[in-house]
């Protein structure tokens, strides 16, 4: 979408996530992976592949979808949050020219992972950054590899547009979202909006099989009051979606010492009174 710019003729607007970055020709998005080119909004991340390791699908994490297999993950560069405390922010905070990648196409990775059946892997697992920055190859990739049998599976922050999502749901078998907390001070903090996540939530979970995090900061997202508010929203989602209380550590710009293991275990018994499946993580 165009719209006008009174110093510089015209700004395509990018419709992906709730930003809507308005980029003039060559300026790159918020999240580093997508460019103005000649007036059109083009994923510069495409088939760029900076991590690619088989892992075991509770890694994800993911508990009750194919539990003892092993999934192809892959990611590539960029991410639309500024959490500051990424796990992985040696590429989930790099854009084109900083980042070594290793170039591949949609084919080439769906007979990767093919090669790697006999070694228990079940399909692929689009991780590591935030995978909907890129989403055109997340949706290519996606459904060749479902025509060719495999599972597809989705490790994303919830942030995208619902018109993005409904592009790829038919292709993917399940996702782990992240739910990094119950209130919209804490996503603006990060760099997010917490309605949107939940949109995404409610939608995803009518489609596919899905589970959620919730990393437990200290000060930010710790109190009983809180999770209780964000584990009776998803109970109301669905009773039966698994809920992953994980422990942070400290990482990239945030110092703070690392949740008590208590803390996170107190939380999941908040957690447990409204939902079926509740499992710690970190500890």
């Amino acid at each position: 979408m165009a719209m006008p710019d009174k110093d510089n003729g015209s700004l395509t607007v990018c419709e992906t996530c709730m930003h809507h970055c308005a980029l003039k020709e060559g300026k790159t998005g918020i999240c580093g992976a997508r460019k103005n080119v000649e007036g059109r909004i083009l994923d510069i991340n495409y088939g760029q592949i900076t991590s690619m390791a088989l892992d075991p699908i509770e890694k994800k994490p993911l508990r009750m979808f194919c539990p003892g297999s092993r999934v192809l993950s892959v990611g590539s560069f960029g991410c639309n949050l500024k959490c500051p405390f990424c796990q992985n922010y040696e590429i989930s905070r790099m854009d084109e020219s900083s980042i070594e990648a290793r170039r591949i196409t949609p084919e080439e990775l769906v007979e990767t992972a093919l090669r790697l059946k006999k070694q228990g892997s079940i399909g692929i697992a689009y991780t590591y950054n935030e995978p909907l920055v890129g989403w055109e190859f997340v949706r290519d990739t996606s459904r060749l590899a479902e025509s060719r049998g495999l599972k597809n599976i989705l490790v994303t922050n919830g942030t995208a547009d619902l018109p993005i999502l409904e592009r790829l749901i038919r292709s993917i078998d399940a996702m782990n979202i992240d739910l990094k907390g119950f209130t919209e001070d804490y996503y603006r903090f990060l760099g997010g909006d917490l309605e949107t996540v939940k949109a995404f939530i409610e939608r995803a979970a009518r489609s596919c099989h899905i589970e959620v995090t919730t990393l437990i900061v200290p000060g930010r997202n710790d109190s009983e009051e809180e999770m209780e508010r964000l584990s009776e929203w998803l109970s109301w989602v669905g009773y039966g979606i698994p809920l992953h209380i994980t422990r942070y550590f400290p990482r990239y710009r945030m110092k703070t010492p690392a949740t008590d293991i208590d803390t996170v275990y107190r939380l999941a018994e908040v957690a447990r009174r409204n939902l079926k499946y509740v499992f710690v993580g970190n500890c």
